[in-house]
């Protein structure tokens, strides 16, 4: 590709990205470029790409995981999307829309300081499913936020052992298109430790749709009732997590970009 392209890198909660703007849809990523973007020792590494179109002049975030795969919705990233509307002047800063893979979602967006996003409906699949990790195993909840997720609860977040390799998860035929696993420990005050192993991305050190999936089934798994509001602490920093008597969730966080790099050598093969 002879024009040079830039890739904005930045993190919410350390779930971090490449943010591609491309308003015009002047150019199409591969999977095997975004993997290649994304790898940690040889391009600029990140957990996922957001590249940014407007479609029907509706902003959208077509994201990848770093492997590539295409993702229904990344809470983390689309707030990192926000900020960058904003901080970059291509948005005025307060409420508006991004549009996913998972449909519209809307943002309260300041110009400094924590965005929140509602997410929309997260669901009980009422469905018992197990992980396992080296041999160990626990039990949880199939929980949808637009995209799967098996939440499973330990009783300290160090027991889980090493992410390295997907978790197996039962029963596989829930799970056709892989899915993002949480491991919970529930603390005092409504507050929880997580780990997550992302699917098409390995061990991330945030994850925003898991954090709603982890809220929905912590207030199950606590026989605790709706409305409800955890805060959750992945690796990576500090979320928080409102759901409504209708089962919306609401997640509040920062987004932060660090800078930007010429991406363009990636995207020339």
């Amino acid at each position: 590709m002879s024009v040079e392209v830039i890739g904005t890198y930045g993190h919410g909660t350390e779930n971090d990205f490449v943010l591609v703007f491309d308003p015009g849809e002047e150019f199409s990523i591969t999977t095997a470029q975004t993997a290649a973007i994304c790898n940690r020792e040889s391009g600029i590494g990140a957990d996922g790409l957001i590249r940014i179109t407007k479609p029907e002049g509706k902003w959208f975030m077509d994201y990848r995981n770093s492997d590539g795969s295409l993702a229904e919705m990344c809470g983390n990233g689309i707030r990192v999307m926000a900020r960058y509307l904003v901080e970059r002047g291509h948005q005025p800063e307060g409420i508006f829309a991004i549009n996913t893979r998972d449909g519209m979602k809307h943002l309260r967006v300041p110009m400094t300081g924590d965005i929140s996003v509602n997410m929309g409906q997260v669901s009980d699949e009422s469905e018992d499913v197990t992980a396992s990790v080296e041999g160990k195993i626990w039990n949880g909840y199939h929980i949808s936020v637009g995209n799967p997720h098996a939440v499973v609860f330990v009783e300290k977040i160090e027991d889980v052992g090493s992410l390295s390799v997907p978790p197996v998860v039962r029963p596989k035929d829930s799970y056709p298109e892989g899915v993002n696993v949480e491991f919970v420990e529930i603390m005092e005050n409504n507050e929880i430790k997580m780990r997550v192993h992302e699917r098409g991305s390995g061990e991330t050190r945030s994850c925003g749709t898991g954090t709603c999936a982890v809220a929905l089934a912590a207030t199950k798994f606590t026989k605790g009732k709706l409305p409800s509001q955890w805060i959750i602490n992945p690796p990576g920093g500090r979320l928080v997590v409102d759901i409504d008597g209708h089962s919306n969730a609401t997640l509040t966080g920062p987004a932060v970009l660090i800078g930007d790099h010429d991406i363009s050598r990636f995207l020339s093969n």
